[in-house]
């Protein structure tokens, strides 16, 4: 028997209860107090019979959990090469599972993939309990985390997209739901509303975000006329990117070791040793299997990624599978188009695990990393000229004649590009200078061409 349980499930409250409400308009209310946490068996699908990257991946799974507030009590594995399309990992070991989910007492089943809904459905109705996937887990976190009317629309429209194919033939079942992990949301308390509604809510959350994608846009103009450069903080969740926006800005970004504990976007200025400013943006934390409801749902959060000149993305390189979660971040970073945009590699986390360059290999191909501790400082200096010298690889050397009267244009080139070299003539200032094509092309009737 594939089940696995840890030696503290006997010492688990055994209560139950839900973890938060919606208000009647659809949004997101505050979290409610608790006394008491879920008790949780996990399963997953194992391709393998050892089961070693199914572990791996339950290992992860728990954190989540965790972080919902709930535990662990137990683990059971079903080695299948695809799922069951009735029961997902077959009417046996479900059968298996209720019997050791009535002997411990647990709370709700958690699978590891997301479930259909007439899989979800069907376990339910034999295990007696929830049955909910990891996707419902991961959009119960981000409904916690929410802070920012932005943040609690795009959490409720990831959410009401998960729940509408789920809605047929629960009405009453559904409204007489406990709560618990997956129920915090718009199903909690709007569980009668019919599908027509609930559309027309998801309908109104889009036009939203759309508005608010398009003031992100103009904004993205603005700053593309002044030229300012822009980097993006990327990675796997708790790699530790808002400790390094901190660390790097003096920004004061709310720091927890904890799974996605950011959700909105936090831009900030670094000054470079150039003289230069760029503008650094902490963003979403990403995840093996991330929901495509949640990714969708935070396109608008997502476009100061695919903004950005230049992507620091910020890996725990103390973490168990540096490797694996390069690859998450990459994946997801080719769902929302950013995948071309230049990338300068920080291993982060270097007080806990000496980090050398033979970390590159985690990367899968050739590129320049960074080895830093957000935590004491470590290697920060080097990570800002990095940063400076990736920005201006992208630069070319210009010589520019400013006149004297032209005191505006010989500010926007300092404020614009890195100056080499300056010289007082008769008729003005003569600059060599690196620019990026945008400000060349401004200039151009100031440059001085090659002899």
């Amino acid at each position: 028997m594939d089940v696995d349980q840890p030696n503290s499930a006997r010492n688990i409250s055994t209560h139950r209860g839900g973890f938060g409400e919606f208000s009647g308009d659809g949004a997101s209310s505050g979290l409610i107090d608790r006394s008491f946490r879920e008790r949780i068996i996990l399963v997953a699908l194992s391709k393998d019979r050892d089961n070693k990257t199914a572990e791996a991946s339950l290992d992860e799974l728990s954190l989540l959990v965790d972080t919902a507030g709930a535990d662990t009590v137990a683990r059971a594995y079903q080695y299948r090469n695809k799922p069951d399309p009735a029961t997902f990992i077959g009417i046996g070991k479900v059968h298996e599972i209720h019997d050791i989910a009535e002997e411990i007492d647990c709370d709700t089943v958690v699978f590891d993939d997301e479930l259909t809904p007439a899989q979800q459905h069907n376990l339910e109705k034999i295990l007696g309990r929830s049955a909910i996937d990891r996707t419902a887990v991961i959009l119960d976190i981000f409904a916690q985390n929410a802070r920012t009317p932005e943040g609690k629309a795009q959490v409720e429209l990831a959410q009401l997209r998960y729940l509408l194919p789920r809605l047929r033939g629960k009405g009453k079942q559904l409204s007489q739901q406990a709560g618990g992990i997956g129920t915090r949301g718009p199903g909690e308390t709007k569980l009668e509303t019919d599908r027509r509604r609930l559309q027309k809510r998801v309908n109104k959350l889009e036009q939203r975000l759309e508005d608010i994608a398009r003031h992100r846009r103009v904004q993205s103009k603005s700053r593309r006329r002044t030229r300012n450069q822009s980097t993006a903080l990327v990675g796997y969740t708790n790699a530790g990117k808002s400790s390094l926006l901190n660390r790097l800005t003096s920004a004061s970004v709310v720091v927890e070791d904890r799974l996605f504990a950011t959700l909105d976007p936090t831009t900030r200025r670094l000054p470079l040793p150039g003289g230069e400013v760029v503008l650094m943006t902490d963003t979403v934390g990403f995840i093996s299997k991330l929901p495509h409801h949640l990714v969708q749902a935070f396109k608008t959060t997502l476009d100061v990624v695919r903004d950005a000149d230049l992507l620091l993305h910020v890996v725990d390189a103390a973490g168990p599978n540096p490797r694996k979660a390069m690859k998450a971040v990459r994946e997801v970073l080719y769902e929302i188009g950013a995948a071309d945009i230049p990338e300068l590699v920080v291993f982060n986390k270097s007080d806990l695990r000496t980090v050398n360059e033979t970390s590159v290999q985690y990367s899968g191909h050739t590129e320049k990393t960074v080895s830093v501790s957000a935590l004491t400082g470590e290697g920060v200096t080097a990570l800002i000229e990095a940063v400076a010298n990736e920005l201006r690889s992208a630069s070319q050397l210009v010589e520019l004649e400013i006149p004297w009267a032209r005191g505006d244009v010989l500010a926007s080139v300092h404020r614009e590009g890195r100056i080499l070299s300056e010289t007082a003539t008769e008729q003005g200032m003569h600059l060599l200078a690196r620019l990026d094509e945008a400000s060349i092309e401004v200039l151009r009737q100031y440059k001085i061409e090659s002899r």
